[in-house]
């Protein structure tokens, strides 16, 4: 609240200068400087009460991808960066799972962040998520603030759920011969955290002769892979589309894409989801929280 009361008093401290370098006399001075003023408090309260209640409204967000070769088309639901913990609770996991639901997903992805507690603390929370309904079922890998809470006990709970963390493996989903194979990683973070270092090699082996799906959590992960002509999409979150403007900004300096589907090279794109909880405080501003459903068609 402080950032943008700050970044908007700056903006009413500009125009209230140039107010004062105008010619007009000084009572209708007065009178612009009175309106500004006035706006500058009214949007003070509209833009914090808008970031507000952008946090709390999760919005759904429909993709179109083209995947060569895929034989039969699927919906995928994504989730990202949920950051269970403080306000990310029980209910809204509750909430958000029953939005789940209504979308008759195909499988269902978590790329990332899901905890940001203790694990203790997050269990009543990460209950909940054994209720997602798919048909090929649940997919999650770790993101940099698993690191900070235990991996290792993270990973073991959230696999007592019936969702499968994939840990620098792949798994094959859908039909024989009419899937695709879904690989995750784990998080660039492991370089620093000395463990858990994401294997893209690992992950890519024996891949069934079909479409490839990657999951990493964060989207600078793709500049680092030697070779990416064997991926046709990769998932990912961690940037959060910026949350809060003007971050995006800061963001694009260090991770190649923000937010949306992006084409990467000839052979592979990348989806950027731009977070379906929040970090920090309770606020989201020109970057809506999401659930994405992305329909995979030849």
């Amino acid at each position: 609240m402080i950032f943008l009361t700050f970044i908007i008093t700056l903006l009413h401290e500009i125009i209230s200068f140039g107010i004062k370098k105008t010619p007009f006399k000084n009572n209708r001075r007065e009178f612009f400087k009175k309106g500004l003023d006035i706006g500058a408090i009214s949007l003070v309260i509209a833009t914090n009460a808008k970031a507000m209640d952008n946090a709390k409204n999760v919005q759904l967000e429909v993709v179109d991808v083209k995947i060569n070769n895929l034989k039969i088309p699927y919906n995928i639901v994504q989730i990202s960066d949920v950051h269970i913990g403080g306000l990310i609770d029980k209910e809204f996991i509750k909430s958000l799972v029953d939005k789940i639901n209504i979308l008759n997903a195909d499988a269902v992805v978590i790329t990332g962040d899901l905890v940001d507690t203790k694990l203790e603390y997050a269990i009543p929370a990460l209950n909940e998520l054994k209720n997602i309904k798919s048909k090929f079922g649940t997919y999650f890998i770790v993101g940099n603030h698993e690191y900070f809470h235990g991996v290792k006990p993270i990973i073991d709970y959230v696999n007592s759920l019936g969702i499968k963390t994939l840990e620098n493996e792949n798994v094959y989903v859908g039909p024989k011969d009419e899937g695709f194979n879904l690989c995750g990683v784990y998080d660039r973070f492991g370089f620093k955290y000395n463990d858990f270092i994401p294997d893209i090699n690992k992950a890519m082996q024996n891949l069934e002769n079909s479409p490839t799906i990657l999951l990493a959590h964060q989207p600078k992960f793709i500049e680092e892979i030697e070779n990416t002509k064997g991926i046709d999409l990769m998932l990912s979150g961690h940037t959060h589309g910026g949350q809060i403007f003007p971050f995006n900004f800061l963001i694009k300096l260090q991770q190649p894409y923000v937010k949306g589907l992006h084409t990467f090279n000839d052979y592979t794109q990348v989806y950027v989801n731009k977070g379906t909880g929040f970090w920090g405080p309770p606020m989201r501003l020109g970057a809506s929280s999401e659930i994405t459903i992305l329909k995979l068609h030849a």
